[in-house]
């Protein structure tokens, strides 16, 4: 893989666990939110290492309502 997504040896350093859905459950306790299993493992895009190493956290979406119409 490319440097895009961070290495099996690297998601094992940080994280301490070499199982997939384990590295999964710390890094969400982290908040690497955007962290997943995929079809050959966990991903962890780098971008989104940095971002929250940096502090920043994701934005929450706005909660949109449908406008109700009345006749």
């Amino acid at each position: 893989m490319s440097n895009v997504v961070l290495s099996r040896d690297e998601l094992k350093a940080l994280t301490g666990y070499e199982q997939p859905s384990r590295q999964l459950t710390e890094l969400h306790r982290r908040g690497f939110v955007r962290a997943y299993i995929g079809r050959h493992g966990l991903v962890l895009e780098r971008a989104h290492y940095e971002a929250v190493c940096r502090g920043e956290t994701e934005r929450k979406r706005p909660t949109v309502r449908p406008i109700l119409r009345t006749a």
